[in-house]
């Protein structure tokens, strides 16, 4: 609680301080076509949280009593620095998407040096699956990092965003790492400094903003809560695979759609469009902050889907799963997050209701 509430008072402290150095160094987001905001907006907001963080870890270090399973959380504050300076280079020097992706690939490599790796695949109804081979495990350890890393930064788009889904996929973890029976008090202490950086920052960044957290909050936030929902999931073989997916819900499903969206208008992926959730929402008129905190509700449901799977694995818990997946799939269809001729479902069902009627 103390390495909680120094997180929280930290990140307030420094967030002003952030943004006179935004401005000082020209890390200015200003609008365009893409943008949803109408005047120039200081970037830097991430290393606020980052520095909260590690602040905050630091204050409570001497008081940690560690094990070898802790070496995970070294690697998370050096692989911290390398993520945040890589996205503070890039809100102030536009960094081409190979440099990036260069400086993510290092930083995870950085976690998994200190000992972070997915070895364990547990499904739902039957035994774990061991994965005894490194070349296995080490690829799909970099490729979950870097993956998470970018799907928090996709779905930066408003005020408050980022931070309040990353605030609840931790606590999602939180809570999860609480009920485990052989809980990691590392992952718990870790968490709630990712919370309170996240929750101090949010006092100057919910709508209206006065500051953004920038690539270097988004992607230090995705690279912290990949590293989390790896050290979590791997305390205890009851959770199944479902678990990390279901924490990050909500930006993984975003970059997903993207992905699927942007091939099937021909487009790159790496190309930027404004069919994200966020878009769409506020296209059908709801206000920026309505829209945040129906996102923040699709969140907590997908947090409460893993931490249910983490309490029993009967088919209750799947079905209600299945139940929440099939109407997210209905709500995007509905608010046209895969273009608007792109609703496959909703027009199998309405076909279907038209053929009943006309007999």
């Amino acid at each position: 609680m103390i390495g909680f509430a120094a997180s929280i008072a930290l990140s307030v402290l420094l967030t002003p301080l952030m943004s006179k150095l935004a401005h000082r160094v020209g890390a200015v987001s200003v609008p365009n076509h893409r943008s949803v905001h109408t005047k120039p907006m200081p970037l830097l907001g991430g290393l606020a949280i980052f520095l909260a963080f590690i602040l905050s870890y630091f204050i409570v270090s001497p008081g940690i009593i560690y094990n070898d399973k802790d070496n995970v959380a070294l690697g998370l504050i050096l692989g911290g620095f390398v993520i945040a300076l890589t996205g503070a280079l890039d809100d102030r020097f536009n960094l081409s998407p190979k440099l990036k992706l260069l400086g993510q690939f290092l930083a995870a490599g950085i976690a998994v040096s200190f000992g972070l790796e997915i070895d364990v695949v547990n499904i739902p109804f039957s035994s774990s699956l061991p994965i005894n081979e490194a070349w296995i495990s080490i690829p799909l350890t970099l490729l979950w990092i870097v993956g998470v890393t970018n799907a928090i930064n996709l779905i930066d788009g408003l005020d408050g965003l980022s931070a309040g889904v990353s605030s609840i996929s931790a606590g999602t973890i939180l809570v999860v790492a609480v009920l485990m029976p052989y809980s990691n008090p590392m992952v718990i202490l870790l968490c709630l400094l990712l919370i309170g950086s996240s929750l101090g920052f949010l006092v100057f960044n919910f709508h209206p903003a006065k500051i953004f957290m920038g690539d270097s909050g988004a992607l230090f936030l995705g690279y912290a809560l990949s590293i989390l929902s790896i050290m979590g999931y791997k305390q205890a073989t009851i959770v199944s695979f479902l678990v990390p997916l279901l924490v990050l819900g909500v930006p993984i499903s975003d970059t997903l759609l993207a992905i699927v969206r942007r091939k099937l208008n021909n487009k790159p992926i790496s190309v930027a469009d404004k069919g994200h959730l966020h878009h769409c929402l506020m296209n059908l008129g709801f206000s920026m902050r309505k829209t945040v905190l129906i996102i923040y509700g699709i969140s907590a449901a997908f947090g409460l889907c893993a931490i249910l799977m983490t309490q029993k694995q009967n088919w209750v818990t799947v079905i209600l799963v299945v139940v929440i997946l099939c109407g997210l799939e209905l709500g995007a269809e509905f608010i046209g997050i895969m273009g608007k001729k792109k609703k496959p479902v909703l027009h199998f069902l309405q076909r279907a209701l038209t053929s009943g009627k006309s007999k």
